[in-house]
């Protein structure tokens, strides 16, 4: 059994979705660097940083990182079909957002582990940066893999879960909304399928899918 180490509103939800596509038999715990507990605690055990997702094997091997997890399962269970369309630019896209989108969220979410002992006005300083950064990345990736988030047979694949589930962050659905409509208009289809969307009800339960 997969043990995924995670908590509500946060990328642990890209890898619930890909673990159902699997069909494997997975359980989650409840853990965040964020939160004190025996999940917590456990997770610190095998990940230091305490970031999540971070998904054990059945086999125990340890596997950090949400692109590498997503590309992970893809690989081992094909007929899940979460590499599934031009493979190329899907592990192109979903490094993309690891390191220009997730990079930049977690900087906005914790200034000060840049900063050090900068004072309030040059972390909101840097945070209104950063956020500019992210959401001109969005409208960049947007226009560089519009096309790619969705299988032959139309379901979401690996690229299309994690666009659709990192974009609920800081605002960048509005921005996509507004500079790259027909964009926003393909994550909403992958918000309401029919895998994915129990799922991000469960994690944002006052979302509202227009």
């Amino acid at each position: 059994m997969y043990t995924l180490y995670g908590t509500d509103e946060s990328g642990s939800c890209m890898i619930e979705i890909a673990l159902q596509r699997c069909a494997v038999p997975w359980h989650r715990v409840q853990a965040s660097s964020w939160q004190d507990g025996e999940g917590s605690d456990a997770l610190a055990r095998i990940n230091p940083l305490k970031q999540i997702p971070t998904l054990v094997t059945p086999n125990g091997q340890v596997l950090t990182e949400s692109a590498a997890i997503l590309i992970h399962l893809g690989l081992e269970y094909p007929k899940a079909e979460l590499l599934a369309g031009d493979r190329t630019q899907i592990l192109r896209g979903l490094l993309y957002i690891a390191a220009n989108c997730y990079s930049a969220i977690g900087i906005i979410d914790y200034p000060q582990r840049w900063l050090g002992n900068a004072d309030e006005a040059q972390q909101a300083q840097l945070v209104s940066g950063t956020r500019r950064y992210l959401h001109q990345a969005w409208v960049v990736f947007a226009d560089q893999f519009a096309g790619q988030l969705f299988t032959p047979s139309n379901a979401p694949n690996a690229l299309g879960i994690m666009a659709a589930a990192v974009s609920r962050w800081d605002d960048a659905r509005e921005v996509l909304g507004n500079l790259a409509p027909g964009f926003a208009q393909s994550l909403e289809r992958v918000d309401a399928d029919p895998v994915v969307a129990p799922v991000f009800a469960r994690h944002w339960p006052q979302w509202k899918v227009s």
